[in-house]
């Protein structure tokens, strides 16, 4: 694809502020890579070029390009992660904040787990303040570069709450270790040693930033510092695709940027090279109805496409057959099950979908499930890893201190935290002290572990845990489920062999090498991974995921399941503006993941909550341009009330009763036909009555149809 002319208007422009306003589709991955290139023609050197994604993949996928396009030496060039480029920052720089030389960073499960400590040290009830909710909370406040600090005296924050914050604070501390929120903060306050600012000020020339509107406060900040003095802060992002908020992500940020910038350039990328002419006309009319938008409206040069399509099922099992019957449609055709992809609002909505793929024999992909790093075998492992970095991460210390079981108990573990508090020491001391036999074996293992894998490789490094520690053998015991971490053990060997082939030619790491091992390399790479990519891929199969869970992808027929009032737009957003909004974009979002075919479905009656409730058409429907939409199944005109809710349809072949149907009983009265399941006299029928659903057995009930 050539550059259009707006996208070439990006690409050169002179030195200074630019926001590109990058709608779906319109190719700004190009503009970015196309932006770097031209930069490199220009004369700058790699090393004064920072480049900041929001996902590694990413990062690779445009250096990739780069290396297709320039025949240079890019190792110099820093390109990556917000995360990553500020652990480079702080391993680099990490005495001139006070921080340990090989400071360990905890992903989530960890952060919970310093949480939960917290809580019982401070002796408060773990139900009242589960560790869950509040590692978010501390997360966000984080986010938003609010310390224990600025939140004294606020009135919203309980007193609890924020004692079980500086605790966490205290034991973070006193394990060496950052969380990954710390990792911006920690970078924002290196920015505060202005002979440190104005190194990075003069190093990175220009400065590159990729979905935008995704910044919080504080990665925002550290960007406006960074750039403050050339003011050549080039960033592309959209704000009608700004959906996680709930993460703390300010699309105000586009609006902060114009301020903070006077005289920016502003450049729209409103050409779509991805979806029909239809599907645009009807995001557009969507995303319109929002207010407070810098604007913009996609178009296409492709003049073919047919319209939606949108059917209305009657419930969320008939949603699930028309969706996979569509799919079998598709395949017959021709066309590939992985260009297929049913998204939704919430992930409790794949199991009717994964029921009916199952029934067809339809291979399928959740995304969604347990990533690689977060499976529970795999962070085993790690742990074992951090603690031969660094004794005195108590996290890690915790989680395998007892796996395999080797008798270390409760009571035990007790013991050493109270020790570890009364002291003000890490676990690792606090055992030392206590002298307890097994426990003492624990410490010896770790010993006979740094000693085994000292100056060895990376992968030898991780095969040598497995071999001393008889995790493989613990698994085994766990019959099927056990093979299959078995298989992720021996995959981690390979993960890290890959890592340590691929770390050779990071560019970042070359420029500037890191103080420590590639050890430490690797477990933050686990840690920073953690949440970014996917299970196994299988061949050829039916996507489903969340709709935040597509953002950045495409296929060829898109289904939009569980456009229903309350389901999407969500219920806690229904009287939110700010939440509406969101969820308006949300949808926007899900509607140009679509390239050929979009289908929209919504349910007339659907089972939440235990019982079955009849539901209204999302209002996101409403806003649809009629001349772009084909209903599958037009709403019946029928007078009865329930009836109207639900309309009639086609009886299936081995169903004795039409769905949708009427039909009458001789106890509850009329009532509408809404599901089957079953086959003769072994049947069953779920019928809707004015005084509830119920499912009856069709060898026991006498009913009469109706219509």
């Amino acid at each position: 694809m050539e550059l259009n002319e707006r996208q070439r208007e990006a690409v050169l422009l002179a030195p200074g502020p630019a926001l590109v306003l990058a709608g779906a589709g319109s190719g700004k991955t190009r503009v970015l890579t196309s932006r770097i290139a031209y930069l490199l023609e220009e004369g700058l050197y790699p090393a004064q070029i920072l480049a900041v994604t929001f996902t590694n993949k990413a990062a690779r996928a445009m250096r990739e390009r780069l290396a297709v396009m320039l025949d240079m030496d890019l190792r110099g060039l820093w390109m990556g992660t917000f995360h990553g480029i500020a652990h480079r920052l702080l391993r680099m720089h990490h005495e001139a904040l006070g921080l340990p030389a090989q400071f360990a960073v905890l992903d989530a499960d960890d952060s919970q787990r310093l949480v939960r400590r917290a809580v019982r040290e401070l002796q408060l009830d773990e139900k009242q303040w589960p560790s869950r909710q509040i590692a978010a909370r501390i997360s966000r406040w984080k986010d938003g570069g609010l310390g224990p600090q600025e939140l004294a005296g606020e009135r919203s924050v309980p007193a609890a709450l924020l004692e079980i914050y500086q605790r966490y604070e205290l034991l973070r501390e006193r394990a060496g270790a950052l969380d990954f929120a710390d990792l911006l903060l920690y970078a924002l306050r290196l920015w505060e040693d202005r002979d440190l600012l104005a190194q990075y000020q003069e190093r990175f020339q220009q400065v590159l930033v990729d979905e935008f509107q995704d910044t919080n406060a504080v990665q925002y900040q550290w960007l406006r510092r960074l750039a403050a003095e050339h003011k050549n802060l080039f960033v592309v992002g959209d704000d009608d695709q700004s959906i996680y908020a709930w993460r703390g992500a300010e699309v105000e940020n586009l609006f902060r940027f114009q301020q903070d910038f006077p005289g920016a350039r502003l450049i729209r990328l409103e050409q779509n090279y991805r979806s029909t002419a239809p599907i645009l006309a009807a995001a557009n009319a969507i995303i319109a109805q929002n207010s407070d938008r810098l604007g913009k409206t996609l178009w296409t040069a492709r003049e073919e496409g047919s319209p939606l399509q949108l059917y209305r099922a009657f419930n969320e099992e008939d949603e699930a057959r028309f969706v996979v019957g569509r799919i079998e449609q598709w395949v017959a055709a021709g066309g590939k099950r992985e260009d297929c992809a049913i998204l939704y609002r919430s992930n409790a909505q794949s199991r009717p979908f994964e029921e009916h793929l199952l029934r067809a024999g339809m291979p399928y992909r959740v995304y969604g499930g347990l990533r690689f790093f977060e499976r529970a075998e795999i962070k085993d492992v790690l742990a074992y890893l951090r603690l031969v970095l660094q004794r005195h991460d108590d996290a890690a210390f915790e989680r395998v201190v007892n796996v395999p079981a080797r008798g270390i108990g409760a009571v035990t573990l007790e013991r050493l935290r109270s020790l570890a508090r009364e002291r003000g020491i890490s676990l690792w001391q606090a055992a030392g002290e206590l002298r307890q036999g097994k426990l003492n074996d624990f410490l010896t293992l770790i010993d006979q572990l740094a000693a085994a894998c000292a100056d060895k490789a990376l992968d030898e490094q991780v095969l040598r845990v497995l071999e001393r520690v008889p995790l493989r053998d613990w698994h085994a015991r766990d019959g099927d489920r056990g093979e299959g971490r078995l298989e992720n053990l021996e995959e981690l060997i390979n993960a890290a062999r890959s890592f340590a082939l691929q770390d050779s030619s990071d560019g970042l790491r070359a420029l500037s090498p890191v103080p420590g091992d590639l050890l430490s390399e690797f477990l933050t790479h686990a840690a920073l991974e953690a949440g970014e990519g996917g299970a196994e891929a299988w061949e050829d199969a039916v996507q489903l995921m969340s709709l935040h869970s597509a953002k950045g992808l495409e296929f060829a027929l898109v289904f939009l399941v569980g456009m229903e009032e309350g389901l999407f737009p969500h219920q806690r957003s229904l009287e939110d503006p700010a939440g509406l909004a969101e969820e308006r974009r949300l949808c926007y979002v899900g509607m140009t993941r679509a390239m050929q075919q979009l289908v929209l479905c919504h349910a007339e009656s659907r089972r939440l909550h235990g019982s079955e409730r009849l539901t209204l058409a999302s209002r996101f429907l409403r806003d649809l341009p009629p001349e772009e939409v084909e209903e599958l199944r037009p709403r019946a005109r029928i007078s009865r009330p329930l009836a109207a809710a639900i309309p009639a349809v086609a009886s299936r072949s081995d169903c004795p009763y039409p769905l949708g149907g009427r039909i009458r009983h001789p106890v509850f009265g009329e009532g509408t036909v809404l599901d089957y399941e079953g086959g003769g006299r072994q049947g069953r029928v779920q019928i809707q009555f004015s005084t509830g659903t119920k499912w009856l057995a069709l060898g026991i009930v006498s009913l009469e149809k109706l219509s």
